[in-house]
């Protein structure tokens, strides 16, 4: 048997924002180097802090984009009433968040790089032995 902790037992992170901020992608990614990531449905619930009940996260990611960056990301029939009420679903995670990150102009790598590198800075990682060497975040 290894020593090696396992994935679920090395620090969880949780990435939370409105739709098409990049959420799905950027755990997708972190997922693939070995991090302990998920997303969090917060801009869906009533319960303003879900994201610290149902998923405990010791570092919380919080992707933001503009209604524009989303229309252009995905075919969506709302508009900018729809994402204030997404947002107030979201203000308590926002201002609980550890990492504050507007995609709007980043392309998926360079978001990746950005959690990377701020989840770096707090000691967060990858169990031992998870990430691959110079594995890139494309």
């Amino acid at each position: 048997m290894s020593n090696r902790p396992k994935i679920d037992e090395s620090p969880r992170v949780v990435v939370v924002g409105p739709d098409a901020a990049g959420k799905t992608e950027l755990t997708r990614r972190l997922l693939d180097l070995g991090y302990n990531a998920r997303s969090c449905a917060q801009d869906h619930s009533y319960v303003p802090d879900m994201w610290r009940r149902m998923s405990r996260p010791d570092f919380l990611v919080y992707l933001d984009a503009r209604l524009e960056t989303i229309a252009r990301r995905r075919v969506i029939d709302w508009g900018q009433e729809r994402l204030d009420v997404l947002n107030a679903r979201l203000a308590h995670a926002r201002a609980h968040c550890d990492l504050y990150l507007p995609t709007d102009n980043l392309k998926p790598v360079e978001v990746v790089d950005r959690v990377r590198a701020a989840l770096a800075a707090a000691g967060v990682g990858p169990p031992p032995g998870e990430e691959a060497p110079g594995k890139p975040a494309h």
